[in-house]
């Protein structure tokens, strides 16, 4: 089955991938193989479409983040609870290589869509699942958000001042985490495929694959019953590490724990005294030691302005940054040498910066190659090569199983 998709430049050219998922973790792992050449069609409701059309800012109706969530994709509208539109699903199925989703588990089964039956149809289609807490275990029919995930996995439990209430972070973090596994899971399982011939679920819970990244968490609450807690803006067990403040009112971040780095930091803030203190000669003594070095190094940064701090600790080769906000995001020219920092011009043909695509491949890099579609835009072009004919699909359309007209 040839689609104008399939052709495109990428690694994972030649790649179906069905896209059944809405709001954040299915779509992210979606837009993360369409960036790279696969042929991602999106399922929509007819209706209303993916809500996240509608989330935070919005230009011309339309969020501009949807201009990232689904670039590269084709949006096919088909209310999913109709007989005639799981049909569809199928035909498309049959000739896939992946589908993605991440509703709550049982709703593909509900549908008559679950992974037995769609790999009765297709044998080496790979299913990508993604749900609060997984497919199996006690806690599997529970909804569950980003927000849930992040806090089950141990995150949200850390990230505070200590003593003061546990903030999520500012971003949807458990959600794109997981959608990163899930492709990981899906490389895995097309590399797997090439010997067996054979596809496979890939199960991903938001709450594991935050729990994934949380370091010695668990170990060392096995080897010493310790619970690690909020430690603010430092690394504990790590020193010195930290937000120091200047003094303009901005901070600096300084990483000044390796062996060597923290002579060099102590020498640059003029404390060659703690730097060649033999007590702090490695990690463990300045752990111990960690309120003095946050005292000496916040006394220095607090007589100069980030900008001033920053070219000292640079000169001296000491890991350190500021904290960025978007506007220092958008003038940052290393940014822009790097290609994150990508002009596209929408339909109404006004220009919008939006995130380059991640991570870079040298001889076949992903890319932006075809904006985020309107709602619907691409059912009729999908329908008619699966087979249907213009009859079939006015059927379709007469009885809102898919969208009336593109939007």
């Amino acid at each position: 089955m040839e689609s104008p998709a399939s052709t495109t430049l990428g690694p994972l050219a030649g790649l179906r991938v069905i896209e059944m998922g809405q709001l954040i973790a299915g779509p992210f792992a979606a837009k993360t193989l369409a960036d790279f050449g696969a042929d991602v069609i999106k399922i929509e409701p007819p209706a209303t479409g993916d809500p996240l059309r509608g989330w935070r800012l919005l230009k011309n109706g339309t969020s501009v983040w949807w201009q990232i969530q689904s670039r590269n994709k084709r949006s096919v509208t088909l209310d999913l609870k109709q007989p005639e539109a799981q049909e569809v699903v199928r035909k498309l199925a049959a000739e896939a290589d992946v589908l993605i989703e991440n509703f709550r588990p049982g709703a593909l089964e509900g549908w008559g869509l679950g992974p037995e039956r769609l790999q009765e149809i297709n044998p080496r289609l790979i299913v990508l699942r993604v749900s609060g807490y997984g497919q199996t275990g006690p806690y599997r029919d529970r909804p569950g958000f980003g927000a849930i995930g992040e806090a089950m996995g141990g995150l949200r439990h850390l990230t505070a001042e200590p003593g003061r209430v546990p903030v999520r972070v500012g971003v949807s973090i458990g959600d794109t985490l997981a959608a990163l596994h899930g492709v990981i899971g899906i490389l895995m399982a097309l590399h797997e495929r090439t010997r067996s011939g054979r596809g496979q679920v890939v199960d991903i819970a938001l709450y594991e694959a935050v729990f994934n990244c949380m370091e010695s968490l668990l170990p060392e609450y096995s080897a010493f019953g310790a619970v690690r807690g909020p430690a603010g803006s430092a690394l504990p067990g790590i020193a010195p590490t930290n937000a120091y403040r200047c003094g303009d009112g901005g901070y600096v971040l300084v990483a000044g724990n390796g062996d060597s780095i923290f002579k060099r930091l102590m020498t640059v803030i003029g404390r060659d005294d703690l730097g060649q203190d033999p007590g702090l000669a490695n990690n463990a003594g300045r752990v111990a030691r960690v309120e003095e070095l946050d005292a000496a190094i916040g006394a220095w940064t607090a007589g100069r302005g980030v900008d001033e701090a920053l070219a000292a600790l640079e000169a001296a080769a000491v890991p350190s940054g500021k904290i960025y906000t978007v506007a220092d995001i958008a003038a940052d020219p290393h940014y822009r040498a790097r290609g994150m920092l990508q002009e596209i011009q929408l339909d109404d043909g006004d220009l919008l910066t939006i995130p380059g695509v991640v991570p870079k491949l040298s001889r076949t890099p992903g890319g932006h190659h075809r904006n985020a579609p309107r709602l619907g835009q691409d059912t009729e072009a999908v329908l008619r090569e699966i087979g249907l004919d213009d009859t079939q699909i006015e059927a379709l359309r007469s009885r809102g199983i898919i969208r009336p007209e593109a939007a």
